[in-house]
């Protein structure tokens, strides 16, 4: 896969959130929520007229450059939100967690802002450098998409949900358009047309012709999707109050956290356990039953989900901002730790095997299937 270059524009531009936050955090009116919300539209209009009239043309070849050219200058407010919340800086980001959205500054929230802050800003500058150079940006658009898409599916229920729910101020209704801009940008991202293969018919006849124990790579991601899934349908269970004792020793002995009243955890659990779940049912399937063109595709948009959800979920785990009777214990940690790995890892092998040898899962080519030569 091709990586396309940053985009040096965009990243100047998004850097002007560093004198606008620090300015901005001294302002009086800011100290109500209503202001907060008010001022946040007004910046974003403003950074959009700003982008339009800087980059028409990039706009008109493809409308997402704007959408990713706003978003770096997001991701570098909330990299200066986590940075801040961890006490390595100051007097930049405080208005937003006081009377913006407070529970930016739970442990989940912190590292939500940490993954937006590096891995979607390097996806957005790269992107939007793709747009600007008329080249293909697909599977990173689809990589991004399923991060993004996880992290509003946690992180908006889980504020409704949890502990700070009564904390809800104006500013949360901003997330509105961060609710459709996926479904808009997922169409225009997969409408694209996908980067040309040099699989010959022959070599996919042949690879599609092969069993899966002949196929030791696709052999182990099956164990490794059904074990996965397994794991998937037991922590889902654990959230859920199953009353088995593996589940009680398992919430109390190895992942506290999922009894944080925060709700975060036990809602990551829960779109596990609805969406990553039937995925890996899926995925066997494909790896399986030969000409299953739709994973590759998928396989990118769940490494993303899986990442920034296993990112946030493990970092919150261990994080100083949770309570000590909700952080992984001492005698634990390495178990969970390595559990937890392997379940990031997993998605993300998945996808690099389909995007590295694709002939497997690509449609039959037309015309009889060619016939084995005799073997004496």
């Amino acid at each position: 896969m091709d990586i396309p270059p940053l985009a040096g524009k965009t990243a100047a531009l998004s850097l002007g959130a560093l004198p606008l936050s620090y300015a901005l955090n001294y302002v009086s009116a800011l100290s109500h929520p209503l202001g907060v919300a008010l001022m946040s539209a007004l910046i974003l209009g403003l950074l959009f007229m700003a982008i339009y009239n800087l980059s028409p043309g990039d706009i008109y070849y493809d409308p997402l450059y704007a959408v990713f050219t706003i978003f770096t200058f997001t991701s570098v407010v909330d990299l200066l939100i986590a940075l801040q919340e961890d006490g390595y800086m100051v007097g930049f980001m405080e208005f937003i967690t006081k009377e913006g959205e407070p529970y930016l500054r739970t442990a989940h929230g912190v590292f939500i802002c940490y993954w937006d802050g590096t891995v979607h800003y390097l996806l957005y500058l790269a992107m939007a450098g793709a747009i600007h150079r008329r080249k293909r940006y697909r599977n990173l658009g689809l990589y991004w998409l399923g991060s993004f898409i996880m992290s509003i599916l946690v992180f908006l229920p889980g504020n409704i949900l949890g502990k700070y729910s009564s904390e809800i101020r104006p500013a949360f209704f901003l997330a509105i358009p961060y609710m459709l801009v996926p479904c808009w940008a997922g169409m225009r991202v997969f409408g694209q047309s996908r980067a040309p293969t040099s699989c010959i018919p022959h070599v996919v006849q042949e690879e599609q012709r092969k069993g899966l124990l002949r196929r030791p790579v696709d052999l182990v991601l099956v164990i490794y999707l059904t074990l996965a899934g397994f794991f998937t349908l037991f922590r889902g269970l654990v959230v859920l109050d199953c009353p088995t004792d593996a589940c009680f020793i398992y919430i109390y002995q190895y992942e506290p956290y999922l009894r944080d009243p925060v709700a975060y955890p036990k809602v990551q659990m829960l779109v596990y356990m609805f969406y990553v779940l039937p995925f890996y049912g899926l995925a066997v399937y494909a790896l399986i039953v030969p000409g299953c063109s739709w994973l590759p595709d998928w396989a990118l948009v769940f490494a993303g989900a899986v990442g920034q959800a296993q990112f946030s979920h493990m970092g919150a785990s261990m994080h100083l901002r949770t309570p000590f009777t909700y952080r992984v214990p001492d005698d634990a940690w390495a178990c969970f730790f390595g559990c937890n790995l392997l379940y990031a890892l997993g998605p993300h092998l998945l996808a690099f095997r389909c995007l590295q040898w694709p002939a497997f899962f690509l449609r039959p080519p037309p015309g009889p299937p060619a016939h084995h030569k005799k073997q004496h």
